[in-house]
């Protein structure tokens, strides 16, 4: 049985998300095909993840290994390496992912749980596993000119890739906002693209 970590990362409900349109209809289908293997929602904003402190850095200094996998910034980083398959669902912002998915990351690098150094550099410890990114767009940024101010997407992959999960998708929907582009034809592609990609995830 699998471990499946959903991050969400949008202050909007799920039916006024299109990003949550997308992701829900991964995870429903990738729930038909996969009915024993256990799915654990994250969504980020009702987690009310905030930026680290001095104070959370050093707190967890002399507690005990159990004391720290019940520590309320240190838990998050035990909970992803005991993933297996992570799925991540956020729209761009300013050319980027929300800053709440980043502090999240914050709380998820920590040496010795999810990466560690060695003589050689930093090291990821959560190898062996697969990742899959749904971001909404609202601009065109998968190809052409808009590639090079692309930074969510490549910032995930990059600091995946840095806690050793190189097996990275990403499933998109461009172009949301460009006046007379098809927007439901846009969103019914993507939700197709994910259920797709969900069968074999």
């Amino acid at each position: 049985m699998a471990k499946v970590l959903y991050v969400k990362a949008n202050p909007k409900p799920d039916h006024l998300s299109r990003t949550f349109q997308i992701s829900e209809r991964f995870i429903e289908t990738y729930r038909e095909h996969n009915p024993g293997d256990e799915i654990i929602t994250l969504d980020l904003y009702k987690e009310g993840i905030s930026w680290l402190t001095a104070a959370d850095i050093t707190a967890s200094a002399d507690l005990t290994p159990e004391e720290q996998r019940k520590h309320p910034v240190l838990k998050y980083a035990y909970q992803f390496a005991e993933a297996d398959k992570y799925v991540f669902a956020e729209p761009m912002w300013n050319l980027s992912i929300p800053a709440i998915l980043k502090a999240y990351f914050d709380y998820v690098c920590v040496t010795g749980i999810t990466f560690k150094y060695t003589a050689d550099g930093p090291v990821g410890l959560c190898t062996g596993r697969k990742a899959i990114n749904i971001a909404t767009r609202g601009g065109l940024y998968s190809e052409g000119p808009g590639t090079d101010y692309e930074m969510g997407d490549r910032y995930l992959r990059t600091v995946m890739a840095f806690l050793g999960v190189t097996d990275y998708e990403t499933i998109f929907a461009d172009g949301l906002d460009i006046i007379g582009n098809d927007v439901d034809a846009i969103m019914s592609a993507a939700i197709e693209a994910a259920k797709e990609k969900a069968r074999a995830f």
